[in-house]
């Protein structure tokens, strides 16, 4: 009778000890994230143009470098406006009906489509590459957004740029400029380009155009007017119909001036240029930062505004132009 009360008491034992070392086991298993919510991002690129392209690159570097990374813990939906306002508005509505938790907006244009989607619903905008979001609408100031909206601000080298033009055209009087009427962006660089032009020795001809359908009407009226070379800004309607710009002056042995590298590479002389994928990285560090919490009314826009020279050999060869002296160190894009 003892064995078989020392029998049971030792399976009694044998079973409880059993019984916690399974509660043990699914107790550490349980502290691993299996159910983490996995944050939707729709990324809204105006066009489908170099410059914007590296700022959708640096994008996704500066969520990664911060922690986010495509297909983990958010899922990236990309869409391309292809230079269309219906087309962005489209997307941005979208983007809307889907509750992602954040959109990211790509050039000016792109960043007003998704704000005027977005802020009724509350969803977070960062944008890239917008030039003067007070004037935009998408920020009441750079320190304080407070709208629902902010991002990084391309705030271009336009006294540089000008310095460079006198450099390398010497004897230039009139300078050139098509830009679209609906863009913000280019109503200030304008704006503020004028301001500068007499202290350089120049006049401006400006030539407003509307949308990517009056590019070559615009390019041939600049041409009309005997301009001594055209500088164009960042404006995403002019850049992304670079070619027919540069189709127009090239014939008429005009030069053309272009506010960042990639346009260099296209066929304009020289730039003072932006690094956009350096902008994008800053863009996704501060949309890692909303992500993260941050109320993204007070998270400030950051400005990038630090600018090299670049210059293309082979497409100054084709006007006769010199690499001035006070130029020697840039970088050249093509020989």
């Amino acid at each position: 009778m003892k064995k078989l009360v020392s029998l049971a008491l030792a399976l009694l034992m044998f079973v409880s000890l059993s019984a916690c070392g399974s509660k043990d086991s699914t107790a550490d298993s349980s502290t691993a994230p299996t159910d983490a919510k996995v944050l939707k991002v729709g990324i809204l690129q105006y066009a489908p143009h170099p410059s914007l392209d590296n700022c959708y690159k640096g994008i996704v570097e500066g969520l990664a470098d911060a922690g986010y990374v495509d297909g983990k813990n958010i899922k990236i939906d990309f869409q391309n406006g292809n230079g269309e306002k219906d087309t962005n508005n489209l997307i941005a509505s979208n983007f809307v009906t889907a509750k992602y938790d954040l959109i990211i907006a790509i050039a000016t244009p792109s960043a007003m489509s998704a704000y005027a989607a977005a802020k009724e619903a509350g969803i977070p905008v960062v944008f890239s590459a917008v030039s003067d979001p007070v004037s935009a609408g998408l920020a009441q100031s750079l320190e304080s957004p407070n709208t629902g909206a902010t991002g990084t601000s391309d705030s271009l080298n336009l006294e540089g740029q000008m310095k460079m033009i006198r450099a390398f055209l010497p004897t230039a009087d009139t300078i050139g400029i098509l830009y679209t009427t609906s863009e913000p962006n280019s109503m200030t660089h304008l704006k503020n380009f004028e301001a500068l032009a007499s202290t350089y020795g120049f006049k401006i001809e400006s030539v407003g155009i509307t949308d990517a359908s009056e590019v070559s009407s615009g390019a041939a009226t600049l041409v009309a007017k005997g301009v001594d070379c055209v500088n164009n800004f960042t404006d995403n309607n002019v850049v992304n119909n670079l070619s027919v710009l540069l189709n127009a002056t090239n014939a008429a042995g005009i030069p053309v001036f272009g506010s960042e590298e990639e346009q260099v590479k296209k066929g304009c002389v020289a730039s003072e240029t932006l690094d956009y994928v350096a902008l994008g990285k800053t863009t996704g560090g501060i949309a890692a930062k909303i992500l993260g919490g941050e109320d993204v009314n007070s998270t400030p826009v950051n400005v990038v505004s630090n600018s090299k020279p670049v210059y293309s050999a082979a497409n100054c060869a084709k006007f006769g132009i010199a690499l001035p002296q006070a130029y020697a160190n840039a970088t050249n894009l093509g020989e």
